[in-house]
């Protein structure tokens, strides 16, 4: 009677032993670890005050991480969008809800590509240093400081 109750038992000792191992020697990996870096924000040109800010986003963790949401007490309407466009070559903002951070990458938000479209505040100059809540999926809320900069200077 305990012959048959033997292999189940056997094969779970035999895998719970290779999981502690691997665990033990550091092969599960490790959680993201993301840095937030470069931030930089255009300046609202005219009376326009729709604008847009960029950073430089790295994952040394083991594991892929996504950006949900950003959150700044500088401005409204802040949407992560995309650059997109049309077959006649218009371009338009498409809004993203997520953008996915690589497990040892990066993201390298540009005005090309993914970026932060907001509504600014009135005010702002060249240099001005505004602060952003970048939320992550598993790394939750990273605070970052993005600098003011014209469109086609070298802060870009």
């Amino acid at each position: 009677m305990l012959l048959p109750a033997l292999a189940p038992v056997a094969a779970c000792t035999v895998a719970l032993g290779g999981l502690t191992t691997w665990v033990s020697t550091g092969k599960a990996g490790s959680p993201p670890r993301i840095t937030v870096t470069s931030g930089r924000v255009f300046l609202p040109y005219g009376s326009d005050r729709d604008t847009a800010a960029f950073f430089e986003i790295a994952n040394s963790g083991d594991a892929e991480d996504r950006l949900v949401k950003v959150t700044s007490p500088a401005g409204s309407g802040i949407a992560l969008s995309r650059h997109r466009a049309t077959e006649a070559g218009a371009a338009y903002r498409a809004d993203v809800s997520t953008a996915a951070v690589p497990a040892g990458g990066s993201l390298s938000m540009s005005p090309h590509g993914l970026d932060v479209t907001l509504r600014a505040k009135a005010g702002w100059q060249d240099g001005d240093l505004v602060r952003f809540t970048l939320h992550f999926q598993h790394s939750g809320r990273i605070e970052a400081i993005a600098v003011v900069v014209r469109p086609g200077t070298s802060g870009q």
